[in-house]
């Protein structure tokens, strides 16, 4: 699957093992929540990135204590409609500090993909239909959210109106016009 990173598509420096698999002494891999149960202290000497594949079912807190050792953190969508991702990625980063790379993995969409880098998100898994152009328009295409944002981003309701009698903007924008007339 291409890999998103950085707004163009990149090569993938990461080798996915399975849970059977023998953990290599070096090698950037990423490795199942189950692995990284079964491997935690020896996983600290290994020369290369680590990266663990955390399923939308898991809680992520599991995790925090290997996080100063973790440099990706894969988190997969078996859905468009399945969006426990989305959480999981926004403890990641606010409520545990994880500064490493967050992968979308799975059923990841363009559509998606302002939402993903809100959450704090920074690589995409995408099927070979999306084309890179279309996924950069649809990552730039909100200018405003109801929330704030991993980012930082402009909550609507950081937005406050002109007046406290207007409705909506639209509306406070024609009644100061006629007050100032």
């Amino acid at each position: 699957m291409p890999l998103i990173k950085d707004g163009r598509i990149t090569k993938d420096s990461w080798t996915t093992l399975g849970d059977d698999a023998a953990i290599p002494e070096q090698g950037n891999v990423i490795i199942s929540l189950e692995q990284l149960r079964h491997e935690g202290a020896s996983i600290k000497a290994r020369e290369g990135q680590l990266g663990v594949a955390l399923k939308n079912s898991a809680d992520e807190g599991e995790i925090a204590a290997y996080l100063p050792h973790i440099d990706l953190i894969a988190l997969h969508f078996p859905a468009f409609t399945d969006g426990r991702a989305y959480s999981q990625a926004r403890q990641l980063r606010t409520k545990h500090g994880f500064a490493g790379e967050l992968r979308a993995t799975g059923n990841v969409l363009a559509d998606q993909a302002a939402f993903l880098a809100r959450v704090g998100f920074d690589s995409f898994e995408i099927d070979n239909s999306q084309t890179i152009d279309v996924w950069n328009k649809a990552l730039h295409s909100m200018s405003l959210a109801y929330q704030r944002g991993y980012d930082s981003g402009h909550a609507t309701r950081d937005t406050k109106p002109a007046s406290p009698a207007c409705g909506n903007a639209r509306d406070c924008g024609a009644r100061e016009k006629a007050v100032v007339a």
